[in-house]
């Protein structure tokens, strides 16, 4: 385990070692920063681990959600390159980055005019999206079941494996000399009007002239910190599975594919190295990260429907994890109300889609002091603002 030396202080302090608070803290020992510390009594844990891994802003979108649109696609065309230059800092270790593409699919009639609402909105926003009938979709995934009515097919829309992102992130922070302090921040320390560091679980304190704030669903929860500079980040429980494709059924998929089934969301990610993965549920369970007979049994069933040979493949893992959303389901980027305090939480189901570019412009933050305006839609004062208006 790391260590910190008595009355330790740091330029740049990142509360959360998962998947973003790794990704930050890389981008800001790069950009300068004198030293850096991420604590976290687990590193390179969290909701990444349990996460399939789609990058998919525009499979994935809502209506209502343009502007977090604008931050996904920036990230996802950010990626190649993230990958190529994580791969590197890391000695070498592959992250899963994987273009392949994305299909979404529907079943029924109901679930073809949705798509169809969709595909309608893809093209009134000018995104890449082209309409299949079902026959051209079993095409491009002949192991769709015959009922498949019709999909979308969008090109851009990749994948990445959030395991192998993390194992590369925490090996790129060692390299450019990031301390990753095995320890729980139990309390924010205050000072003076402005966050000042953190009190850690192994009786230590340590200052610093920045705070990130990288906790996921328990950023909010952080003792110390003042009431209203965060909003209440909600955890939504995900149960998710992994199967094995066995060398005599491969290949199974050839892309990731998307469904809605009985009005639930349905994804099947397949990787190169023969994993498949199905979510993901979607609980407002609390902290609860129990695997539920009832969570597998619909997920298996639901993935039946839609591609009839998953039962055939081994189950291998079921685990869930917790997604932090925000009130509006979107990140939560940059200085909070609170001087030296910066955030880099809720971002629900985006969490691994917008690494790259949540890291991209918090490092540029910690380097400048000012905010990219890619961010100004997502900064966490913009909850205040609307409770004082």
């Amino acid at each position: 385990m790391s260590r910190l030396l008595p009355g330790a202080h740091t330029e740049v302090l990142v509360i959360g070692g998962g998947v973003i608070g790794l990704a930050v803290a890389w981008r800001a020992a790069q950009r300068g920063a004198g030293n850096v510390v991420v604590v976290d009594p687990s590193h390179g844990h969290g909701a990444a681990g349990v996460a399939a891994g789609m990058l998919a802003p525009v499979t994935e979108l809502q209506y209502g959600e343009e502007p977090l649109l604008r931050l996904g696609m920036a990230s996802n065309e950010r990626y190649a390159a993230f990958a190529a230059e994580l791969s590197e800092a890391s000695g070498g270790l592959d992250t899963g980055y994987r273009r392949c593409g994305t299909i979404a699919v529907a079943l029924d009639s109901d679930d073809r005019e949705e798509l169809r609402e969709l595909h309608a909105f893809h093209l009134r926003l000018g995104l890449d999206s082209t309409w299949l009938t079902g026959r051209e979709a079993r095409k491009l995934e002949p192991m769709l079941a015959p009922g498949v009515r019709g999909g979308l097919h969008v090109a851009e829309d990749h994948q990445v494996d959030p395991r192998r992102l993390l194992r590369a992130l925490t090996f790129a922070c060692e390299g450019a000399n990031v301390l990753l302090h095995r320890a729980e921040a139990l309390e924010l320390l205050v000072g003076d009007g402005r966050a000042t560091g953190a009190r850690l679980s192994t009786g230590e304190s340590i200052t610093a002239d920045q705070v990130v704030l990288a906790a996921g669903a328990r950023s909010h929860r952080l003792p110390g910190l003042p009431e209203g500079v965060l909003p209440a980040i909600r955890p939504v429980k995900g149960q998710i599975l992994r199967l094995r494709i066995p060398e005599a059924y491969r290949p199974f998929l050839s892309r990731n594919v998307r469904a809605v089934v009985r009005g639930q969301h349905l994804y099947v990610v397949p990787r190169e190295d023969g994993e498949l993965v199905i979510g993901a549920t979607s609980e407002e369970q609390g902290y609860d990260t129990t695997v539920t007979a009832g969570g597998v049994y619909e997920l298996l069933r639901d993935a039946h429907e839609l591609v009839p040979g998953i039962t055939e493949l081994p189950l291998v893992e079921t685990a869930a994890g917790l997604r932090p959303g925000s009130p509006d389901n979107a990140p939560l980027l940059g200085p909070t109300s609170l001087p030296g305090l910066v955030a880099a939480t809720g971002h629900h189901r985006n969490g691994v889609l917008l690494t790259p570019v949540t890291a991209d412009l918090l490092g540029a933050y910690l380097a400048t002091g000012e905010l990219p305006d890619l961010a100004l839609p997502f900064t966490p004062t913009r909850f205040a603002t609307k409770a004082a208006a």
